[in-house]
């Protein structure tokens, strides 16, 4: 299928036709299409919400993550805190905790202890 296809698709899938949903995601994932992931999830598809989580986390891209998870995405929120684990990025991971997020405090609280061990070395 050819990128001169899309159009076509994008009305059958604004029309409700589910495998053309289904063909838009995949399509977008591949290209790394971010925007076309975002309007497909912002239309209700939960696929394609789901790839932009992954899309995200695989390309490292925090403020995507960020913005998913306040729109209450809990894979996007897992997503950013262990990003921000990997990173160290405590301020982030101190942000997220604030916010309630139990995962990002326990990883913090981790943290902790793994820098106090090292202190009383």
């Amino acid at each position: 299928m050819s990128d001169s296809e899309l159009p076509g698709l994008r009305e059958q899938a604004a029309r409700g036709d589910l495998d053309a949903v289904a063909e838009l995601i995949e399509r977008a994932a591949e290209r790394g299409d971010f925007g076309e992931l975002r309007r497909l999830a912002d239309a209700g598809s939960r696929d394609a919400a789901d790839q932009l989580v992954e899309l995200a986390a695989e390309k490292g891209d925090a403020e995507e993550l960020r913005r998913l998870a306040s729109l209450g995405n809990s894979g996007a929120a897992d997503e950013l805190v262990q990003l921000a684990a990997d990173k160290g990025d405590l301020d982030e991971l101190r942000r997220l905790a604030a916010g309630g997020n139990s995962d990002a405090a326990g990883v913090l609280a981790e943290l902790s202890d793994e820098t106090l061990g090292e202190d009383d070395e």
